[in-house]
């Protein structure tokens, strides 16, 4: 429909393809031409208001063209005048036109029905049908707006209401599915003050309950004050809600424990206080709980150790105390921040998937656990400013993952060495205020730019004023803190006598220090709640990388594609594959299966696409189109042919879906095999390994880093592909739409066999055909890692034979003979697999006849560990 501002009365105007003069107040006019079926609408207004109305036909003969005016009363009622003056009419829907006529006319006399049902005749006839909006949920987001007092990020909904089609952008994004809202973001200013006093949280919440079917609530810097509404629980369809950098307080309800789809739930820089719920443990589906800058206290509950979906745990910059749950059994625990609290003093027990532990600034003490060298997904461990003592590991600089390694501020002593192992990947060090002796590791000090090492006071044998003398870290006078650099010196009992005084005083000082805090903590807690309250935001960094974040399913999607470097996932009109593929021409066909054809295509902007067509029975629901569409846009990972967009087309009978479009990347540089089994280019040792690596990195994706994980993908040489820069993509995973409810045992080891299946043609170079073949090569395999280093190389590939070292060659053998197990208990986890193939990828880069240097790969350390780890 096409769309034309208000004008006021008095004023000419053409309108449609008739020219007529608006001669009254409160009039509107509909011109169309026949031919094409296509209204426009023009409202005139001035500050009178009629009384009564009348309808006339007007014609235009010489344009062959006819127009409506209906001169009707905007008395009554006065939400449709709103209508009217507010311009919401244009670029309405069908329905709502029809339902806003309806209600005008019910003002109108009842000489004006003929008019009335004409006018309705022509709406119906020649308005097109659109994928519109339930007009309920429409006027529910307007009434948003007005309860948030109007901010700037919401200004086009005064003119625009066609809310599912506006542009996504990081501050308001509406997704639509069907006529339903599924998706609400709206992020205000930074530092947005409180809301006036008049702001209504439960009324705010009443209207939000009208939107029955979010399943994303991202409400953020908007000013909300108030505690969390009862009527929360009526959004029971919630699956990521996200209210932070606002003004909400009191504890988190128990209706919240009643979203049982709930899956991410960020309530950072708020005032919530009390303790963490225990019936938190009711979210079984929870995969990011963060908490961070609020206010709460006390130990946290043991229903923790139950969450066994959660990845992400997130409760810095609180008042929280005492030991932690048992979390080893939180498997799939991947980020753990716990900065800034007074939690302590054991080490918590986690799983070994984690991958960024930080508990700086609490009160955690003794020895470091000896099991944590072990962690090898580790990538950030701080531990800063606690009461830790004991030997320092080393071998957590050498971790295959670790990227940011923080001790600072604690009491850890030992002896470091200059031949001391680092991992080359580790760009941050903070060995400062402990009690180290002997001399920094080669590995910290060599030339980088972007790595950065700190290892002030400590007893550190090194040429400049930032250490204490080797004696200051051996006298047990340590044990109650750093002294100055220059001390007096007190003999005998005096020592003990100035020792125990200074304590004292610390001590004292300190309880002082506590009382004041906390007596000044409470007055201002009361002093918020009397007036608008002024924000403290957290600009320090989060502690741990994005890519977590993606990975544990919550992440805005213009953060993470923008990491990808691809376009955000939208959906595509039949149209524009049409115009993409030369109305899908036989020259643009790639392939086709059991399912549809693949076709290449080419957008406007000149990008290349991949795109599946999937022909649909109709005995599939449409209703679990959603839920397939949501789970395919979430399949964006550097390591994964990302899905761009998708497209419907339907039957035009019963509208039901016959075909869906599934829109990818284009991957120009061929199949794994192409660049290994084929004649020209073949990867050398190390680009293997890194490819593999990289397929591992996918398949761990596809299992972990979405809910529900995908299984069984049929995983094939041909189907891995490489980029320009040799990225191993996945182009063949289990898409939600196409499969079956499969509930064999074991769907995770199916794609660790496929993955030995290609690894053993990496390593061989010869093509895997038939179950013979692979059978052959199995034993042949299996016969040449118990043998010695010549004859082990007889199933490698000779292009490679002479440039990959014994060690590493060995490693990779040995994991793909575990991965070819039939007994599938037997096989290696996904992270097993990951950490031997990184292993194997440090020996490599070690030894000294690489053809490659290390500073070509992306990988690992300068010096590999004595021996690798087979783990089980």
């Amino acid at each position: 429909m096409a769309v034309r501002a208000p004008r006021f009365a008095g004023r000419k105007r053409r309108v449609g393809f008739c020219r007529h003069p608006p001669s009254a107040p409160g009039h509107f006019q509909l011109g169309f031409p026949r031919p094409f079926g296509v209204f426009a609408v023009q409202f005139t207004r001035d500050g009178e208001r009629t009384r009564g109305g009348r309808g006339r036909l007007l014609c235009c003969p010489r344009h062959s063209k006819v127009a409506i005016l209906i001169r009707s009363s905007l008395v009554s009622p006065p939400h449709f005048s709103g209508i009217l003056n507010e311009g919401i009419l244009l670029r309405t829907p069908k329905k709502n036109i029809v339902l806003q006529l309806l209600v005008l006319f019910r003002a109108m006399s009842p000489g004006s029905y003929i008019t009335c049902l004409l006018t309705l005749f022509v709406v119906l006839v020649l308005v097109p049908n659109t994928h519109e909006l339930q007009l309920s949920q429409a006027w529910s987001l307007l009434g948003i707006q007005r309860l948030v007092n109007y901010p700037s990020v919401l200004s086009n909904w005064s003119t625009n209401t066609d809310f599912c089609n506006a542009d996504p952008n990081p501050y308001l994004t509406v997704v639509c599915y069907e006529e339903s809202v599924t998706q609400l973001h709206i992020r205000g200013s930074e530092n947005s003050p409180p809301l006036p006093r008049s702001f209504s949280i439960d009324s705010f919440f009443t209207t939000l309950s009208r939107l029955p079917n979010l399943t994303v609530l991202s409400l953020t810097s908007l000013g909300l004050w108030g505690p969390l509404p009862a009527k929360i629980s009526r959004l029971s369809s919630l699956e990521i809600v996200n209210m932070s950098s606002n003004y909400l307080y009191g504890t988190i309800i128990q209706q919240v424990f009643s979203l049982n789809n709930l899956q991410t739930l960020i309530l950072d820089h708020n005032m919530f206080s009390g303790r963490v719920p225990d019936a938190i443990s009711k979210l079984h589906l929870l995969a990011v709980l963060s908490l961070r800058n609020n206010t709460f206290s006390g130990p946290l509950p043991k229903s923790f150790s139950v969450l066994e979906s959660l990845r992400v745990l997130v409760l810095s910059s609180n008042s929280l105390s005492g030991d932690l749950p048992d979390l080893s059994r939180l498997t799939n625990l991947q980020v753990l921040n716990l900065e800034n609290n007074y939690l302590g003093p054991n080490f918590p027990r986690l799983g070994r998937k984690v991958a960024s532990i930080m508990l700086s600034k609490n009160m955690f003490g003794g020895g470091l656990p000896a099991n944590l060298s072990s962690y090898y997904l580790l990538e950030q461990l701080d531990v800063s400013f606690n009461r830790f003592v004991g030997p320092f590991l080393p071998s957590l600089l050498s971790l295959p993952s670790i990227r940011y390694l923080n001790i600072a501020g604690n009491r850890f002593t030992g002896m470091l060495f200059q031949n001391m192992t680092c991992n080359d990947d580790l760009m941050f060090v903070d060995l400062s205020s402990n009690l180290l002796s002997g001399k920094l590791p080669t590995c910290l000090t060599s030339d980088s730019k972007n790595k950065v090492v700190l290892y002030s006071s400590n007893c550190l044998k090194i040429k400049d004023h930032s250490q204490h003398p080797s004696s200051f870290c051996q006298t047990q006078a340590l044990a109650v803190g750093i002294l100055p650099h220059k001390e007096m010196r007190v003999s005998g009992g005096r020592t003990a006598m100035v020792v125990g005084a200074a304590t004292g005083i610390v001590v004292s000082v300190f309880l002082l220090g506590l009382a004041v805090f906390s007596v000044l903590r409470k007055i201002n807690i009361k002093r918020a709640m009397k007036k608008p309250p002024r924000r403290i935001v957290e600009h320090a960094s989060n502690g741990y990388p994005p890519k977590l974040l993606a990975d544990a399913r919550y992440i805005y999607q213009t953060m993470k594609l923008g990491a990808l470097g691809i376009p955000s996932y939208r959906s595509f009109s039949l149209e524009e594959l049409e115009a993409a593929t030369n109305n899908f021409e036989t020259s643009s066909l790639m392939g086709e299966g059991s399912h549809g054809q693949l076709y290449r295509g080419e957008l406007k902007d000149g990008s290349l696409v991949a795109i599946r067509c999937l022909k649909l029975k109709k005995s599939q629901n449409s209703q679990n189109f959603n839920h397939h569409i949501e789970l395919i846009s979430k399949l964006r990972y550097h390591h994964l042919v990302s899905a761009l967009g998708h497209c419907f087309e339907y039957h035009p009978d019963d509208s039901s879906v016959s075909r869906l479009f599934l829109i990818f990347e284009y991957v120009t540089n061929g199949t794994l095999r192409s660049n290994i089994s084929v004649e020209g280019h073949k990867l050398t040792w190390i680009q293997r390994i890194s490819t593999a690596i990289g397929v591992v990195k996918g398949i761990q994706f596809l299992h972990g880093g979405i809910i529900p994980g995908l299984f069984a993908n049929d995983l094939k040489i041909t189907n891995i592909l490489l980029d320009q820069n040799l990225t191993a993509k996945i182009s063949s995973y289990n898409l939600p739409v196409l499969a079956e409810n499969m509930k064999a045992m074991h769907l995770d080891t199916i794609d660790i066999y496929d993955f030995g299946v290609i690894l053993l043609e990496i390593v061989s170079g010869r093509p895997i055909i038939s179950t013979n073949e692979l059978a052959i090569m199995k034993d042949e395999l299996q016969e040449n890692i118990v043998a010695d280093g010549t004859a082990r190389r007889s199933i490698v590939d000779p292009i490679i034979s002479r440039q990959c070292c014994d060690e590493s060659l060995k490693v990779v053998m040995e994991i793909c003979l575990r991965c070819l197990s039939e007994e599938p208990t037997q096989r290696p986890s996904v992270e097993d697999v990951l950490w031997n193939l990184k292993f194997a990828a440090q020996v490599q880069e070690s030894w000294r006849g690489d053809s490659q240097s290390s500073e070509e790969s992306p990988l690992s350390p300068s010096q590999p560990p004595q021996s690798p780890i087979i783990l089980n």
